[in-house]
């Protein structure tokens, strides 16, 4: 675990909070990345680390292994593969995966020939991928098996497509290429390989999720990666030996914040990854991999936290001292992350971790993070202190696609309830309406054949990010909402429905959370029940039920969510408290109609969805 001495003296949280302190870690970012491209950082990285374990995949009980002599030579020969299919610099190829091994040989292969490679949700529909492939105009695509291959029914018709490979065929598959018969052509030269792309290159196209409208291609170049990469490792919380550190690659390679930790800071720094397929099965992973990094969107966090208090209910007496022992280590863990924790502050975190929190770590495979962060969507201030007592690094961390991820972020120093300070080399401020804007090496390229989008959301070189914040005088931001989402009530209270929906979600019965009240009297909400949580909770209270649809009509279930929903709301003023709530008979899963991969409602759907249902909340 970190210490306090090494993490809260590991950087300065105010170097990047003037302009000119920006513009002095730029330029030291850009000339520390110069001429760099994921490509030829992955061949440095083989040679200096060449017997060291690169990738692990799940195989039956065990694990297979790479170093990463062994994954640069899957990669150089993918990428002969690649050449003798056709593939040139500037194509485009698709890849529609879960997260695995063959996923990071086939996308560096890409990039060797001097290929864009892009990935695909993988809950996209034919068309959805119909649309992505023909937007992008994408040569080759490969799908991981049969059911994935499936989905490109809708694209085998489009005239640029040339042919679709497998990963994983089945018996009766026969695709043009195979993972396999990649691997069959001879090496090519990485050295010489590598120089094919240049820092100006599209590394990838990461669409955007389409939560209020078509998915948007946001242009990543080499040169963005790079840099970012470097601005991130400035700011890690423990020492310069990267190499070997330990990571668990679960949310999709589509989304940039999965693709920067666990693949492009991977090349770049030597992260040793081990890869699990369904997002689902993560605690799993975490428990057999003890991560040294992770990432996580809130649920997941709000997820283990759930877990741990469910567990500690069936002993009550042991949950009251657990209580007791967060309680008092709350305001020491804030003292222990700016390093002014006294002796005594000190010896009583250690006893407490030492009776308490050391164990319910080290169950739940945290026993061993340096460095834990959450994004993509707001967490509640309490849930990361909650974790920052029981001894988790947790900090919180925004940006967008069109940041290449990060805009700010400070793992130490925390400021619960703000998302910390820029990052480095980005210069971040506030425009004359409140939206957050930054410039910086890590804003994107534009947006793939849309000058028109990229012209609104680049302004003289700044970057709109579509958010609403304030900053404290030591230049911590604290997101207010998206300036499209604001709630407007009848009475011209300006609300943030993403605080509220975070707040109602900290209920265990809760699953997901939409709030409603535009230019309506009050504001009310729409929930969904947590399909693992919301039963566990019936069954210890001696509830029957057959099923969400049944648990979500019973009178003590409701009157559980309206009681909690009391607390949930006691820190917002009268005009913001939700003042009604619809208990839906049905879950959100991620990846789905209303929740995108990365849990962010895709609003404007549940809207239209559910528009009788919200109307019926006000008739």
């Amino acid at each position: 675990m970190t210490t306090t001495s090494d993490s809260a003296n590991a950087f300065d949280p105010s170097s990047s909070t003037t302009p000119e302190g920006a513009r002095r870690e730029a330029a030291e970012i850009a000339a520390a990345v110069a001429g760099l491209t994921p490509a030829r950082q992955f061949v440095q990285l083989v040679a200096d680390h060449a017997d060291r374990i690169a990738l692990r995949s799940p195989n039956g009980d065990g694990w297979d292994e790479w170093t990463w002599t062994q994954h640069a030579d899957r990669v150089a020969r993918a990428a002969a593969g690649f050449q003798a299919l056709g593939l040139e610099r500037g194509d485009r190829i698709v890849l529609m995966m879960r997260n695995c091994a063959e996923f990071h040989v086939l996308d560096m292969a890409a990039l060797l020939v001097g290929a864009t490679p892009i990935s695909v949700y993988n809950s996209s529909s034919p068309d959805q991928v119909a649309y992505l492939i023909q937007h992008c105009g994408a040569r080759f695509a490969v799908a991981e098996d049969d059911g994935f291959a499936a989905r490109f029914a809708d694209a085998r018709s489009l005239p640029l497509l040339e042919q679709i490979g497998m990963v994983h065929p089945g018996p009766g598959d026969q695709p043009p290429f195979t993972f396999e018969s990649l691997l069959a052509h001879e090496p090519v030269d990485l050295a010489a390989a590598a120089d094919t792309g240049r820092p100006d290159d599209a590394a990838t196209v990461i669409y955007t999720s389409g939560t209020t409208g078509p998915p948007k291609g946001v242009v990543i170049t080499n040169e963005n990666v790079c840099w970012t990469g470097e601005s991130l490792r400035r700011r890690f919380p423990f020492a310069t030996e990267y190499a070997g550190k330990r990571v668990v690659s679960y949310l999709p390679m589509a989304h940039i914040a999965e693709r920067m930790v666990s693949h492009y800071i991977h090349v770049a720094l030597g992260f040793e990854v081990s890869t699990c397929p369904e997002a689902g099965q993560v605690a799993a992973y975490l428990a057999q991999v003890r991560p040294h990094v992770l990432f996580g969107v809130p649920r997941v966090f709000e997820k283990i936290n759930a877990g741990v208090l469910a567990a500690l209910a069936a002993d009550p007496e042991r949950a009251t001292k657990f209580d007791e022992a967060v309680e008092a280590a709350t305001p020491i863990a804030v003292e222990r992350s700016w390093g002014r924790a006294t002796e005594e502050q000190e010896a009583t975190w250690a006893f407490l971790d030492e009776v308490a929190f050391q164990p319910a770590r080290a169950l739940l495979g945290l026993d061993e993070l340096l460095m834990a962060i959450t994004g993509a969507a707001p967490m509640r201030g309490e849930l990361l202190l909650w974790f920052r007592a029981i001894g988790v690094p947790l900090s919180e961390i925004y940006g967008m696609s069109e940041s290449t991820g990060p805009i700010t972020w400070t793992p130490e120093h925390i400021k619960p309830g703000t998302v910390g300070t820029a990052i480095p080399g980005c210069e971040v401020t506030l425009g004359d309406d409140g939206e957050l804007i930054c410039r910086g090496g890590n804003v994107f390229g534009g947006y793939l054949g849309d000058p028109g989008k990229t012209a609104e959301a680049l302004d003289g070189g700044w970057l709109r990010t579509g958010d609403i914040a304030t900053v404290d005088d030591d230049g911590y931001f604290r997101i207010v909402d998206r300036k499209k989402e604001l709630i407007i009530t009848a009475g011209g209270k300006n609300v943030s429905p993403a605080n509220l929906e975070a707040a109602l979600r900290m209920i265990p019965l809760v699953g997901q959370a939409f709030a409603v009240g535009d230019q309506r009297p009050f504001v009310a909400a729409l929930v969904t029940l947590d399909p693992d949580d919301a039963p566990a909770w019936a069954k210890a209270h001696g509830i029957a039920f057959t099923d969400l649809a049944d648990l979500s009509r019973n009178p003590q279930v409701r009157a559980e969510i309206d009681r909690a929903a009391q607390e949930a709301m006691a820190p917002f003023n009268h005009a913001e408290r939700v003042k009604k709530i619809v208990v839906l008979d049905h879950d959100w899963p991620p990846d789905s109609a209303f929740v995108t991969p990365t849990q962010k409602l895709k609003r404007r759907a549940i809207r239209e969805a559910y528009a009788d249902v919200i109307a019926d909340i006000y008739a």
